[in-house]
């Protein structure tokens, strides 16, 4: 009996000898992001576009003014047309806003297919302790059920460093410039 014993306490020695030994990582379940701290402008701009392309709602909101961080809040001025259509909506839009808009967006899109924005036109114009950015956008919204998938017109962005000094947007102004609807028509058709 005791050598029966024996043979099996050596059996499970040899099968569990590497026990101790360190294994392989697993691959992550979801792609890794490719949001960076913002300690340039163009860092927040490449973060932005970024967030749509991998509709990534936390580095969305990453790039807007946390008035934790910032004795500033978070300011949309919508395009003219956009605002006439949804006043209520856009006139006081804030933080939680963008946040509502971009979640809505983001379940209506493809996980398959990126969200689009291409930025020209770009102007990065220091002013003191902050930055005014100026560009034109095109955004394309693919395999939603609505039409229409492309928005364009212009934007500029008041920047600044928080308390953390990350760069961030505070101030964020649209206007339509072309016959496609704006980003303040997207915000405000894709809020409910």
């Amino acid at each position: 009996m005791k050598l029966l014993i024996l043979n099996i306490v050596l059996v499970f020695a040899a099968a569990g000898c590497d026990i101790l030994q360190t294994r392989n990582a697993e691959a992550p379940n979801q792609p890794r992001s490719n949001y960076e701290q913002a300690v340039t402008p163009q860092i927040l701009v490449s973060n932005l576009v970024n967030s749509l392309k991998d509709k990534d709602v936390q580095n969305y909101i990453s790039c807007l003014i946390d008035s934790s961080f910032s004795d500033k809040n978070f300011i949309f001025s919508p395009s003219s047309g956009a605002l006439s259509q949804y006043p209520f909506l856009l006139n006081d839009w804030r933080l939680r806003d963008e946040e509502q808009y971009f979640k809505n967006l983001i379940t209506k899109v493809s996980d398959q297919n990126p969200i689009t924005l291409s930025l020209t036109n770009e102007l990065y114009s220091p002013q003191g302790d902050s930055l005014i950015y100026t560009a034109t956008y095109s955004i394309n919204v693919p395999n939603v059920e609505t039409e229409p998938k492309d928005y364009q017109g212009d934007l500029r962005f008041n920047m600044v460093r928080d308390s953390r000094s990350i760069w961030v947007i505070y101030y964020w102004q649209d206007t339509k410039s072309t016959a496609l609807p704006s980003w303040s028509e997207l915000k405000g058709k894709f809020y409910y």
